[in-house]
């Protein structure tokens, strides 16, 4: 099944465009499903019609859903919450342990273990998934190396002290601060389905991002860092989608410099990103329901079909050059200064402005130092001695 992801800035219309892709892909005689885990949840505002926590059809082979992300977490690691539950004092407030629960990055990546759901009913041909504004995703991306750390480096240990400790806290009735063998597990399933969402996401013969901006300073440089972002991550971006653009016909006299500086902004998009860059005129209304998303999804795609991969790429790639191995990384837009790297034990520790990744190194790599590291024409070059 495929995968389209959106994501972008606050307020730039990513849903408006994640309904639209969908609508549009439908129309290119795909079976769609639309998942909202944005926790805003504005599709159903963007289709003129309610969307909740059950999938429900709102166009002609188009079905919608928008996750609920505590519900999910509930039905899911129940015996988690309960647990933390057990751990506060009688008379507080049992919300505090669905919070202490979700941790950062989790509720999306709870959210997006719905596209397994999907997935397994057989009946979709792709999953448009309406993702959280640009900062609630990069947490998503760097949550699974996050619990891989604590899996791999506390998880084994806190288990055989649980253990160890449990049958003396029984005798002084403090059973309850134990964990019993039902958290590990839950902890373990947790594990698993966060890996599920890794392979997901990483597939990039099926999943792809799409980065929705304005032609506005701001919003085009958050733009260029989570494209970077998405790289470091190992997720590949297809198209970016230049929303509500000041239309032809108004962009003289008092607008004369907006239309000037938007000119500015898109020839530096068109030159610093290497993908397809897709286009929308700021509307005189807001485009809501499935005519207008079509519409727009025309406008935008053109004959394009939006299901498609609109160009294949991978972001993070291990290649053999001669007597050396090397580790190459699309990062547009990344100084030298802003880029650390090291080699520890099996991982490779890449730090960009202020995201962090751990990537495992092959087996042939483990314990070979880092000959060198430099950027080359926005590629970060990574060589092994």
């Amino acid at each position: 099944m495929r995968v389209v992801l959106l994501t972008g800035k606050g307020g730039v219309g990513k849903t408006t465009m994640s309904a639209a892709t969908a609508i549009g892909a439908a129309a290119h005689g795909h079976r769609v499903f639309l998942l909202s885990t944005d926790p805003a949840h504005s599709v159903g505002d963007a289709l003129g019609r309610p969307v909740g926590a059950r999938p429900v059809e709102v166009a002609p082979s188009v079905v919608a859903q928008e996750v609920a992300v505590l519900d999910e977490i509930e039905r899911s690691w129940s015996e988690i919450q309960d647990w933390l539950r057990g751990l506060l004092r009688e008379g507080a407030d049992e919300l505090v342990a669905e919070e202490i629960l979700v941790f950062p990055g989790l509720e999306e990546l709870v959210a997006l273990r719905a596209i397994r759901e999907v997935e397994a009913l057989g009946e979709f041909d792709v999953c448009v998934v309406d993702c959280a504004p640009t900062g609630s995703t990069l947490r998503m991306l760097r949550f699974p190396d996050a619990l891989a750390v604590f899996m791999g480096g506390v998880f084994d240990l806190e288990r055989r002290a649980a253990r160890a400790l449990k049958p003396i806290l029984e005798t002084v009735g403090l059973r309850g601060l134990v964990p019993g063998d039902e958290v590990f597990a839950a902890f373990e399933r947790l594990v698993s389905d966060v890996d599920d969402v890794r392979q997901i996401l990483l597939d990039g013969d099926r999943t792809t991002a799409r980065l929705v901006t304005n032609a506005a300073r701001v919003v085009v440089d958050e733009t260029r860092r989570s494209f970077a972002y998405l790289s470091l991550y190992g997720v590949a971006t297809d198209a970016v989608l230049v929303n509500r653009l000041l239309p032809s016909a108004a962009q003289g006299g008092f607008f004369a410099r907006w239309a000037a500086r938007e000119h500015e902004e898109l020839a530096a998009l068109e030159a610093g990103f290497g993908v397809p860059l897709l286009r929308a005129e700021l509307r005189a209304g807001e485009p809501i329901g499935v005519e207008a998303l079509a519409a727009l999804a025309r406008e935008v795609y053109g004959a394009r079909d939006p299901a498609a991969i609109l160009q294949r790429g991978r972001p993070l790639r291990w290649r053999r050059v001669g007597a050396t191995t090397r580790l190459e990384i699309d990062l547009p837009h990344v100084s030298k200064e802003e880029v650390e790297v090291a080699a520890r034990g099996e991982d490779l520790h890449l730090r960009v402005r202020d995201a962090r990744r751990a990537i495992a190194l092959p087996a042939s790599l483990v314990g070979r130092s880092v000959q060198s590291a430099r950027l080359e024409r926005d590629v970060l070059v990574v060589t092994f001695a």
